[in-house]
């Protein structure tokens, strides 16, 4: 059904400021069915996210442009972002080209999963009190558009990154955001299944947000999903299948006092199911649901046998 763009309440798109818009577009996507959960947990900072890119206002709306008028070219572009994320369940950031991590701009678009891992927490807590010293080499694998490496050499600035990923396009972005935030002499962009392309390489610090949906879940997640790889989103029955190689390989790329930092969403249950005996670190956080737990080096060769 197409959004009603002509009415919301007493306030229409004939009106001019850009409050207005921001009522209509809260008032739209609250009477629609798109899910939020791409950057935004609701309909008004949903409705700035796509005003404030149409008017190159930055991340946010400041006050003292509430009331400013705009011109039928502003209110018409406005208008076909709102259509466009109503009717086609396009997620915002691939609507405005760019996300936000870590206090961060990255750009984004369908070859690469929107960044909204809870990761970015520990990254701006340095991942303390887990790492002991700071890291010298850090690996993000399955780095996508790459802000998790790349926001991590922005924490550690002695430290050299490298960001990983099986997909070419999903690393044709990570490349964009590596030239867009010069970085180009310490964050490496390498082609690689898990790490086949990796081989003689340790870090004290790999960081991975992998597929890790399984195939319940993939088959009724919200329509925005449906928009986002699914190379990034599926793996297995159960959502484990990258997650256990990767378990499998990684005490060999780390070094003595190196940790390995997984995400894997609602498969955590499947994964205490599958591995009883292994003594996952499961984190909290502030916001988001977690599912990202820690296994140190050490712990990982001492359960080796559990993973093969």
């Amino acid at each position: 059904m197409t959004a009603d763009l002509g009415h919301a309440g007493a306030v229409t798109m004939s009106n001019n400021s850009v409050r207005d818009l921001l009522i209509v577009g809260e008032s739209l996507f609250t009477n629609s069915a798109v899910y939020f959960g791409h950057g935004t947990d609701n309909a008004w900072d949903e409705a700035v996210c796509l005003l404030s890119f149409a008017l190159s206002l930055g991340p946010e709306v400041d006050r003292s442009e509430l009331d400013r008028q705009l011109s039928v070219a502003e209110n018409e572009l406005i208008k076909a972002l709102y259509q466009q994320r109503i009717d086609q369940r396009i997620p915002a950031p691939y609507l405005t080209g760019q996300a936000w991590f870590c206090g961060l701009p990255f750009t984004v678009d369908q070859r690469v999963i929107i960044p909204r891992s809870p990761i970015a927490q520990l990254i701006m807590c340095y991942f303390q009190p887990w790492l002991t010293t700071e890291p010298s080499r850090i690996l993000d694998l399955c780095a996508g558009s790459g802000c998790i490496g790349i926001s991590c050499a922005y924490g550690f600035e002695d430290a050299t990154v490298v960001l990983s990923d099986i997909s070419t396009d999903a690393l044709a972005v990570a490349e964009i955001n590596v030239h867009r935030h010069k970085m180009l002499d310490r964050v490496t962009v390498i082609q690689s299944d898990l790490f086949c392309a990796l081989t003689e390489q340790c870090f004290d610090l790999i960081v991975c947000n992998p597929p890790y949906v399984d195939a319940a879940d993939l088959s009724e997640m919200p329509d925005e999903y449906k928009h986002e790889p699914p190379i990034a989103l599926a793996s297995g029955n159960d959502g484990l299948d990258f997650t256990r190689q990767l378990l499998q390989q990684a005490a060999d790329y780390l070094t003595s006092e190196g940790i390995l930092i997984v995400e894997v969403g609602n498969s955590c249950v499947a994964l205490e199911a599958a591995f009883p005996r292994v003594p996952f670190l499961w984190l909290d956080f502030e916001q988001g649901d977690g599912g990202v737990f820690l296994i140190t080096r050490d712990e990982l060769v001492a359960h080796r046998e559990f993973f093969t």
